[in-house]
């Protein structure tokens, strides 16, 4: 049995990365983050994804206060 991926919402990886919701739609579109589209039509971003490109940023500091 294979373990799920975790999604999260716009608003969860905006938070991450300290941007409006609406700069992380941008970077879907641009390429920079995979979205998945559920069946209601809303974006979701793999947690594994996001954490390597939150990690991939220099003097970024992924731990939360």
């Amino acid at each position: 049995m294979s373990e799920q991926e975790v999604l999260l919402t716009p608003s969860e990886v905006a938070a991450l990365f300290r941007v409006d919701p609406k700069t992380v739609t941008r970077w879907a579109k641009a390429g920079k983050l995979t979205s998945i589209r559920t069946l209601g039509g809303h974006r979701r971003y793999k947690e594994s994804e996001v954490k390597a490109l939150l990690n991939s940023i220099p003097g970024a500091n992924p731990k939360t206060n």
